[in-house]
């Protein structure tokens, strides 16, 4: 890739005449409606982006050549962040109140999931034009709130309807003209969702129920069936602090690790038969569930008030192996691309740590203002990121 700055362009990058963005990435600073570009190979910040509005909840995906990010603000903001030269390249407001997006297949479209005014807008990713809007609905309750938007093969979006309890699967082959395959009655309140990392499988999870929708991507006419019933409740309810992101789950070897909802445990579930095989004690309710890119190891982060801690899984062992003690309102993980960094947002403490994952030292502390998400480039390159 090559790229002959302009003087213009953020001081930190001024003097680079040629290189990529595969070790580069964002730190969301929330509360300052900004975003730090950071570079793992120097574990450093590079340049920083402000002027992105509400950032709470913000979440990004990356151009297919790993230069643009794209990121989704809860004020309904879209913002195109030129990674190398260090600014914002365009944003839009197309919303009242947004949660998430996703970016096509082929990286043309950029898709953002709505509460408000609900449905998906399609955009696209050179201009952020709009392209198409998808008003999803039902006649009864009108647009409904979206969730759980994720790309999938074959140039396709997928997606939750909070009030209407259905699954969207939209294809934008022709994206002034969208194909829409509904699923109705997929249970009540969808709340969120994911597609595994080989887009075979979309599952949202079910706040009015307790259990999951999983959609077969490969077999769409066998519909969508429950599974998981009392996925983590068990026989006695408790309270839930912070529902857990099913982005969250971590596909490790054969076996997925999923939060479990409200309890102070991790689900081990067999993806063949979608059956609870085991349960891991772990310090307190998690929220996210990640595993290192190789699949040995599975990180887990915590609701309030016990949010100060990291656990370790030993995938091999099923338990526990190390904890770490970041500090106040740790947000969010994120890998390095071959996992030799795991880097964790520390929010309350204003700062995040670079861990060593062998060795489980930390390596460095980047200062960021309440920081929350972190994503790295890599992600342009994996389905259902």
């Amino acid at each position: 890739m090559v790229l002959i700055l302009s003087a213009t362009s953020a001081l930190a990058f001024a003097e680079v005449a040629l290189r990529g963005t595969g070790d580069l990435g964002l730190i969301v600073e929330r509360a300052a409606g900004r975003v730090q570009i950071v570079e793992t190979t120097t574990q450093s910040k590079l340049a920083a982006v402000d002027g992105l509005g509400d950032l709470s909840h913000a979440s990004a995906v990356f151009s297919r050549d790993g230069r643009f990010a794209f990121v989704f603000g809860r004020d309904g903001g879209l913002s195109k962040i030129d990674l190398l030269e260090g600014r914002l390249a365009k944003r839009i407001v197309q919303g009242g109140n947004s949660i998430g997006g996703a970016i096509s297949q082929d990286g043309a479209l950029v898709a953002v999931a709505n509460y408000e005014p609900g449905g998906v807008r399609v955009f696209d990713s050179g201009t952020l034009e709009p392209v198409a809007d998808i008003p999803a609905g039902d006649d009864a309750a009108g647009r409904s709130k979206v969730v759980g938007l994720v790309d999938a093969p074959g140039q396709r979006f997928v997606f939750s309807l909070y009030d209407a309890g259905e699954i969207w699967i939209a294809d934008m082959s022709e994206p002034d003209n969208p194909r829409i395959t509904r699923f109705e009655g997929v249970g009540a309140l969808p709340y969120d969702a994911l597609i595994t990392g080989d887009g075979h499988y979309y599952i949202a999870g079910l706040f009015g129920e307790d259990g999951l929708a999983l959609l077969d991507m490969w077999r769409l006419d066998a519909g969508v069936r429950r599974i998981l019933d009392g996925y983590g409740r068990g026989e006695a309810p408790l309270p839930v602090y912070k529902m857990p992101h099913l982005e969250g789950w971590a596909k490790a070897g054969d076996l997925l690790f999923l939060p479990a909802v409200g309890r102070h445990e991790v689900l081990v579930v067999d993806p063949r038969t979608w059956q609870e095989v085991e349960r891991i004690p772990v310090h307190g309710q998690p929220v996210f569930a990640v595993a290192r890119p190789d699949g040995r190891q599975v990180w887990v982060t915590f609701a309030h008030p016990l949010n100060d801690t990291v656990q370790v899984i030993d995938v091999a062992a099923i338990e526990v192996s190390h904890a770490l003690t970041p500090g106040k309102a740790v947000m969010h993980i994120e890998f390095t691309p071959r996992g030799e960094q795991a880097w964790i947002s520390v929010r309350d403490e204003n700062r995040v740590d670079v861990y060593d994952t062998r060795t489980m030292e930390r390596l460095s502390s980047i200062a960021a203002e309440t920081p929350s998400g972190i994503f790295f480039a890599a992600r342009a390159h994996r389905i259902g990121l």
